[in-house]
């Protein structure tokens, strides 16, 4: 496979959508300098991080501070797991359609995939980091989806105020205050909506993830948000990645 408005899942699976080569062409580089720098990808980008990130200065370290180091973070960690990502891809085609919302999208693998779906209308993608927006519109560019695919760097700068789809995951545990974020979805989102989340609050074991934040007080917040104003939705896949869509309650408050 690898036509363009195609992207299935064994297309990702094999090549990651051609990410490789995408990584080699926006760097600049080669595909085997690429391969070379995956190994050491994650230990790279942490090596950048100040010990103990002030929330407060969260926005400006992803937006100004990680650079292209994440871009090659990411494509190590979504082709050293694409089974992983194979089933959020899945779970993507189950429920994506509308006008899409990828919110902290990253390398672009879901907005790609989103966008190639024939019940999606449009995929709005939101990073902070402007060499993730520069990057995954060449990657539509090249797959052929770049009339599918508008890049901003926040919420608000999007001219669409409601979405039929939200994608944010491995996002949430990057943000000081996670519930917050979920009230401003939930202003974007109508009574139909489906939001794919997922979200890991936890530093690591070893301290392999300083960027993630962990305070017990912020998650038991960010849980009782999420319990009173979605309603998870059942799916099959053994995966971390939830789907919810706005509770009746909050409709009932709409």
């Amino acid at each position: 496979m690898g036509s363009k408005n195609n992207l299935d899942v064994d297309f990702f699976l094999k090549t990651g959508f051609d990410l490789k080569a995408h990584l080699a062409n926006y760097l600049g580089t080669t595909i085997q300098k690429v391969e070379d720098l995956l190994p050491s990808s994650s230990e790279d980008l942490a090596s950048l991080h100040p010990g103990s990130l002030d929330p407060n200065r969260a926005t400006s370290f992803y937006e100004k501070e990680v650079g292209t180091a994440h871009l090659i973070e990411l494509g190590a960690w979504h082709l050293s797991s694409s089974d992983y990502i194979a089933d959020t891809l899945r779970l993507q085609e189950m429920f994506a359609q509308g006008n899409v919302l990828d919110f902290g999208g990253g390398i672009g693998t879901h907005a790609l995939a989103a966008a190639a779906l024939s019940k999606v209308k449009h995929v709005f993608f939101v990073d902070l980091n402007p060499h993730n927006r520069e990057f995954v519109s060449q990657r539509a560019h090249s797959l052929g989806l770049e009339e599918k695919i508008s890049v901003y760097r926040d919420l608000e700068s999007t001219e669409e105020n409601s979405f039929d789809t939200l994608i944010c995951l491995d996002v949430l545990e990057h943000i000081p205050d996670p519930s917050a974020q979920l009230i401003c979805f939930l202003k974007h989102l109508n009574p139909k909506s489906i939001a794919l989340l997922n979200w890991y609050f936890f530093k690591g074991f070893k301290g392999e993830y300083p960027f993630h934040f962990d305070d017990p007080s912020m998650i038991n917040k960010f849980f009782s948000t999420i319990q009173e104003n979605f309603i998870e939705v059942f799916h099959p896949f053994l995966i971390t990645t939830r789907a919810y869509r706005p509770s009746k309650r909050f409709r009932l408050k709409d």
